[in-house]
């Protein structure tokens, strides 16, 4: 493959590109699930290379899934092609941050790989927790799935980069839905993860590690109690989230508002712009004092956590919010000079060979705090503690939001006490983020994989992890009406 690259990067030199660089991957993915008692498989293997070039100061991109001498001399003279006419609608040349040209191999870890595990043996898990579930008639959608997938990448530059890597992510989770046939009303509940999974930079040993099947009466048992829990109330209150929920919560309100493309205009789809403009960065008031979000590409089992990205960017660790102050973007080698930065963050990724890398989310979290969870409910008089995302919308700029969760417990005089269904809370995100005032420690932290962000027209998908412990935000609008 390596003579393949060479080839490509020779030619779009010969074509006149002042920098190019070539992406080779290999990717298999294995989907095992089982609805109601039927189970469902899905295997692919996909091949391909893409190849991106500068030309009179523009970007051009081809793409292919056939590796052949003659293809990738076809592939390279296109993206050049491309790229010089792109040049004549450009406003300004491109330029990339300077990067020094890594040659490395970078491979995730893992204990036990998933593909060697029998597709018998993993639906003998899913079927297990099928039918706990559905032991009970009023659990009319009983579901469970696990994916897998693994992908090796050669990344190549006429800058000199040669880098290989190796990726391995493991995930799935179990979800019941429970309906009152008498008065209509419908309830889910699922474990493990922010929407219905878990996803983690693992092995096979991450979803033993999950029990499932012991997880499920308590998910079943939950979902059916929860037709007959007391609404939300409606009000203003303190409330305690726990730190799965603030997974999404930190994704959409801190991490796609500091997307520098988002930022500046250039990308805007999926509710796409961002308040977090650049005159904000280093004096804006985020959050309290006690937020700190970091985002970090090399957190041990994060989704995002890879050596380089694909603009060939060794990742690192670095402040978004630093004591409350906005303090960072995701950035990649094109735009951080437009914030002054003189390196990238290394926040560039493509969804496959086949599309063109742009800035994603890095792993992105909250940093934990001082306070056990036992103690933070107990110094709680009254409000709510509530998690595992349901629905939620936020909008175009990422200021004013709702979530609503799939399950939440009153705090009543420092104890948890009534299950309330329906939970949902709303706000402003400065203004929310300002109002926490008390985070858990590391012993209830925990990073979250979100495996499904979807960002970019034609649409492409990105994995990332969110840390977070439970925290307590005070005097949030909670319910509706």
């Amino acid at each position: 493959m390596k003579d393949y690259a060479k080839q490509a990067l020779d030619v779009v030199e010969i074509e006149g590109a002042s920098y190019g660089d070539i992406r080779i991957i290999d990717d298999i993915t294995e989907d095992v699930s089982v609805k109601n008692g039927v189970p469902a498989i899905s295997k692919n293997d996909r091949t391909g290379f893409g190849i991106r070039v500068i030309v009179d100061g523009a970007w051009g991109f081809a793409a292919s899934p056939k590796i052949s001498k003659d293809e990738i001399i076809r592939v390279a003279k296109l993206a050049c092609a491309i790229g010089r006419a792109s040049a004549k609608m450009k406003k300004n040349d491109v330029i990339l941050a300077e990067e020094p040209a890594h040659r490395d191999k970078w491979t995730s870890t893992f204990l036990i790989d998933p593909f060697n595990i029998s597709i018998e043996k993993k639906l003998e898990i899913l079927l297990q927790v099928d039918e706990i579930f559905r032991k009970d008639p009023k659990i009319t959608i009983a579901q469970g799935h696990l994916s897998f997938w693994r992908e090796h990448q050669l990344f190549m530059s006429t800058d000199g980069a040669e880098i290989e890597q190796t990726i391995l992510r493991s995930g799935g989770g179990i979800s019941a839905t429970a309906v009152d046939k008498k008065t209509g009303e419908i309830q889910t509940r699922s474990y493990p993860g922010i929407q219905g999974g878990q996803y983690v930079q693992l092995g096979w040993e991450v979803i033993e590690s999950f029990d499932l099947v012991g997880n499920a009466e308590r998910v079943r048992d939950e979902a059916i109690a929860l037709l007959s829990a007391e609404p939300c109330p409606h009000g203003e209150m303190d409330v305690i989230i726990g730190g799965e929920q603030l997974g999404l919560q930190i994704h959409e309100s801190l991490g796609h508002p500091t997307e520098l493309d988002r930022v500046l205009g250039m990308e805007a789809n999926y509710a796409g712009t961002s308040f977090l403009t650049p005159e904000k960065l280093g004096n804006f008031k985020y959050g309290s004092d006690i937020v700190n979000i970091v985002a970090d590409g090399t957190v041990p089992t994060g989704l995002a956590t890879i050596g380089y990205d694909d603009d060939g960017v060794r990742l690192g660790r670095w402040f978004l919010v630093k004591n409350g102050i906005f303090s960072g973007y995701l950035t990649n080698r094109e735009l951080a000079g437009v914030v002054g930065q003189k390196k990238s963050m290394g926040a560039n990724r493509a969804d496959g060979w086949w599309s063109l890398p742009m800035i994603r989310m890095s792993n992105i979290s909250l940093l934990p705090g001082e306070w056990e969870l036992e103690d933070l409910i107990a110094d709680t008089k009254s409000g709510l503690f509530i998690n595992s995302n349901k629905s939620w919308s936020i909008d175009q700029k990422r200021l004013n939001f709702q979530f609503t969760t799939e399950i939440g417990w009153l705090i009543e005089n420092g104890k948890l006490t009534k299950m309330v269904k329906n939970a949902t809370y709303q706000g402003i995100t400065p203004q929310f983020w300002g109002s926490c005032d008390a985070i858990c420690n590391e012993n209830h932290w925990h990073l979250w994989g979100v495996d499904n962000c979807g960002k970019g027209q034609p649409g492409q998908r990105a994995e990332m992890s969110h840390g977070a412990a439970p925290s307590r935000f005070r005097k949030i609008k909670v319910g509706l009406g």
